[in-house]
């Protein structure tokens, strides 16, 4: 994701750790007693109400730039499924560290927000209602899909069954995914923010960004990005030139094809 031309790909040490290091400070949310709002130390009664700050990130702002990271993570996915398509060996470490930054971040983290937060102001509000209970559903389908993934990238070796399974169920992800952020970026998180009352949806904001650095450091997001551009590196898929489409022929240009 971040573009680093003198940064040489990760090795194959480097990889393996991601399984266990890089999202180590995702741990489970604590809760005071009688309160719904996650313990944040960070956020201090200045800081909700912006005294002495810069404006922080929005909510959605905040989970659109996360949608980002899972839009990369659909991005190596294919990499992986072209890959075993081609006959080549499953490239079961960046697959395996790709689909723990699902879980950890994505999963436990992104989509936790969503239903604590954003989830119930919609139905309280009567809005979208049939479209958040998709979208949970989603979530609970997206987790039991992860988990296979997981399951199915401990190691490189599988039989022809069990990489047609990992294929499909990579594929399924993202077939799914790939709407359901686009509904959530153009429809859900515009109402959300429309019904929300502007002290609330400040408030919220700190709360965002408290949890973030609490589950993953002070680097938070920037943490999580440069984890996957390591696997990007890995699959030879951070240069974004090389998604680049070539420029036309002549030929093609006006819409001729040559007679030879």
């Amino acid at each position: 994701m971040v573009e680093d031309h003198h940064s040489s790909a990760v090795s194959r040490r480097d990889l393996l750790s991601l399984s266990t290091v890089a999202l180590a400070g995702a741990v489970p949310l604590a809760v005071h007693p009688g309160s719904d709002t996650p313990a944040l130390a960070a956020a201090s009664s200045s800081q909700v109400h912006g005294h002495g700050r810069k404006p922080g990130v929005t909510p959605p702002e905040d989970l659109m730039r996360e949608h980002g990271v899972l839009k990369s993570i659909l991005l190596v996915y294919r990499e992986g499924i072209r890959r075993i398509q081609r006959g080549e060996q499953v490239p079961a470490q960046p697959l395996h560290a790709a689909a723990r930054i699902i879980r950890d971040f994505i999963e436990r983290y992104h989509e936790y927000l969503e239903e604590r937060y954003v989830f119930p102001r919609l139905r309280e509000a009567g809005r979208l209602r049939h479209t958040v209970s998709v979208l949970e559903v989603q979530h609970k389908r997206g987790r039991e899909v992860t988990a296979r993934i997981l399951a199915a990238t401990h190691h490189s070796r599988a039989s022809a069954h069990q990489r047609h399974a990992l294929v499909s169920d990579m594929a399924a992800f993202i077939r799914m995914y790939e709407p359901h952020e686009a509904r959530e970026d153009t429809v859900v998180f515009p109402v959300f923010r429309k019904v929300t009352p502007a002290r609330e949806f400040a408030r919220l904001g700190e709360v965002f960004e408290a949890e973030e650095h609490r589950r993953f450091g002070q680097r938070g997001f920037t943490a999580v990005v440069h984890r996957v551009t390591d696997i990007e590196k890995a699959l030879h898929i951070h240069d974004l030139s090389q998604f680049t489409p070539r420029r036309a022929s002549p030929h093609h240009r006006h819409g001729r094809t040559s007679a030879r």
